[in-house]
């Protein structure tokens, strides 16, 4: 049974307006990469790739793709997790259930030529990895409670860390720019757009099996950002007691 519990913190207003610093994901159907042709070769001379953070308002070159790894959290994780966004008061906005994820490597601007070893990256990385059982414990904020500009939940899961910075180490390695924030697990509930009260502290009794990891596509827009499948990677590893 799906369970949130509230704790009674009590919850200050802050109204200092503050920026989006997280992209968003919508799932769409996958595009299932084979780890057999997984072969990563850095580019001779990779042109430098601008543009930093995590912005969904500040717009790449057309010329440059904004792509990010991360987990698709499925839908019966998403429902209870819109029924906890009912606290938001004042000039938070709520991610939609179908854009919800857990972000593992942001790269906000990469040319069109290098998509291709991305996904060779994602399968070549991803086909020892055994599926994730992972959970959901408490909110937060970033940057920090006091200066709140992104209210998250709080994710674990064996392994989840080492693939984000083995994702991470082989964006670097094929000279492709991805954003130098450390790696702290969650899934975005809202961003702040304006004066808004903090959300008192919520606990969840959530958790799924994840078994695969998606290369997704942003492409912006004036009503918002769209998010597209380019590649899904299945998580292939066998567990010790399977190996045995």
């Amino acid at each position: 049974m799906t369970r949130i519990r509230r704790t009674h913190k009590p919850a200050p207003r802050t109204d200092k307006p503050q920026r989006n610093t997280e992209p968003a994901s919508q799932p769409l159907g996958p595009d299932v990469y084979e780890p057999a042709k997984a072969s990563i070769k850095p580019a001779a001379s990779p042109a430098r790739q601008g543009g930093r953070g995590r912005s969904g308002d500040d717009e790449a070159p057309d010329r440059t793709l904004r792509l990010f790894y991360a987990l698709r959290v499925p839908t019966d994780i998403s429902g209870p997790l819109a029924e906890a966004q009912r606290a938001l008061r004042g000039n938070w906005r709520a991610v939609r259930r179908d854009q919800m994820h857990v972000t593992l490597a942001y790269l906000p601007s990469v040319a069109p030529e290098r998509l291709d070893d991305l996904k060779r990256l994602g399968a070549l990385l991803t086909q020892d990895v055994v599926p994730m059982e992972v959970r959901l414990r408490g909110t937060g904020y970033f940057p920090n409670e006091g200066s709140p500009r992104v209210w998250f939940a709080k994710v674990e899961a064996e392994g989840l860390t080492e693939l984000a910075t083995k994702l991470r180490e082989g964006i670097r390695n094929l000279d492709i720019q991805t954003d130098d924030l450390p790696f702290k697990a969650h899934i975005t509930l809202a961003r702040k757009k304006g004066p808004a009260p903090r959300v008192a502290p919520l606990t969840f009794d959530l958790g799924w099996q994840a078994g695969h990891a998606v290369l997704y596509r942003s492409i912006l827009r004036k009503t918002g950002p769209i998010y597209e499948t380019e590649s899904t990677f299945r998580f292939r590893g066998l567990a010790p007691q399977e190996t045995a």
